[in-house]
């Protein structure tokens, strides 16, 4: 068996998304362990997931830092501290320099709620209510220094509903979440998924599009 995979995973807020990731990995269906839990705002609620699952927790304050470049120099050092395989956006809510995604080209992965490339940034699902979209959904792609621009891997698809608000939408989604982001890092802790020339690798085979939830057998 492949060692286990070394995760680091960089939060900011409630940290639902690192709680998949935590409960897959300790079920077994990851082969990884997560190493370290990164925020950058010392009052995330996610913080008490990992103490609660004893894994080990460092707060880098980026108001601390007079400027992006100084803080993500910063978060890389204390990342490359725990040795990683991956490291792990999960609603970390920081725009990341150049030298940062390219240290970790190919082993930086990001959750967003929407099917990207609509909706980069905030407020997605008050911006697909207001668009009149009938599908939203969720993506995970690898990291590169555009925004919610990196090359996207598996995609989820949800029919929004007349009666859909902005919170229930988002809770809809959010399970979706906690489904296609645990699986991603499944395949990439056994090297099933690569970037290569900005082009997702899957099983050997170059992705022509985004895999879709619906269309594949889930672990999760």
């Amino acid at each position: 068996m492949k060692d286990i995979c070394r995760l680091v995973v960089l939060i900011s807020g409630r940290g639902s998304n690192l709680q998949a990731i935590i409960d897959a990995c300790a079920s077994g269906k990851i082969n990884g362990k997560v190493v370290a839990v990164i925020s950058n705002r010392p009052d995330a609620d996610g913080i008490q997931r990992a103490k609660k699952a004893d894994i080990p927790v460092e707060v880098l304050d980026h108001t601390a830092f007079p400027d992006r470049e100084s803080f993500d120099h910063a978060l890389m050092q204390l990342i490359d501290s725990f040795s990683p395989d991956a490291v792990l956006l999960a609603g970390f809510m920081r725009l990341l320099t150049t030298d940062f995604t390219q240290h970790y080209a190919g082993r930086i992965l990001n959750i967003h709620p929407s099917r990207l490339p609509k909706f980069r940034g905030l407020h997605t699902h008050q911006r697909a209510l207001e668009a009149h979209k009938k599908t939203h959904g969720a993506s995970v792609h690898f990291v590169t220094d555009e925004l919610d621009g990196g090359p996207v891997i598996l995609q989820s698809r949800l029919a929004i509903k007349p009666e859909h608000t902005v919170e229930t939408l988002a809770a809809d989604v959010l399970k979706q979440e906690h489904i296609i982001y645990p699986q991603v890092v499944k395949w990439l802790c056994e090297n099933r998924i690569a970037l290569q020339n900005n082009q997702v690798i899957f099983n050997g085979h170059a992705l022509k599009t985004p895999l879709q939830l619906d269309d594949i057998q889930t672990d999760f």
